[in-house]
């Protein structure tokens, strides 16, 4: 131990500031959405900060370019659209602001048909990075899985 460092119970933690980040992280994810449902892959991509990590049960992947996001993304409007979904809004669960630049949140995406039905959900835990210019941007996404309503 180094006897000229500060003791610990000195040092004040940073508050948490999930008022202040709600509406920043609902724009993000309400851009997000957007662009998913769009199927813009490029809007998506720059969304993200590469390289990124996206990691799940069965997947653990490193992006290491924006036209890797592209490219992953490309085809989701019509995966989505073959299961009948035709909407995506995020619904948020959790939010810690960690540092003045990073945020994360835990996301609920439910499927939602043309009528407005659920047809299940997804849930995802996204690390955001505030960059240079203050506009936050994906750095890590862990996808919790799909559950689908048995009803369809």
């Amino acid at each position: 131990m180094n006897p000229r460092a500060e003791p610990q119970s000195t040092i004040e933690r940073r508050p948490r500031r999930q008022s202040e980040a709600y509406p920043v992280v609902r724009d993000f994810l309400d851009e997000f959405a957007r662009a998913l449902t769009a199927g813009d892959g490029r809007a998506v991509a720059k969304l993200w900060e590469t390289p990124a990590f996206v990691l799940g049960d069965e997947m653990v992947r490193v992006v290491q370019s924006p036209q890797e996001v592209e490219t992953f993304f490309a085809g989701a409007k019509e995966q989505y659209n073959a299961m009948g979904i035709t909407e995506a809004r995020a619904e948020i669960l959790e939010l810690d602001w960690l540092t003045d630049r990073i945020v994360q949140v835990e996301a609920r995406w439910p499927y939602q048909d043309s009528f407005g039905e659920e047809l299940g959900y997804e849930t995802s835990t996204y690390t955001l990075v505030r960059d240079d210019a203050g506009k936050l941007r994906l750095r890590i996404a862990v996808m919790h899985g799909a559950v689908m309503s048995s009803a369809h």
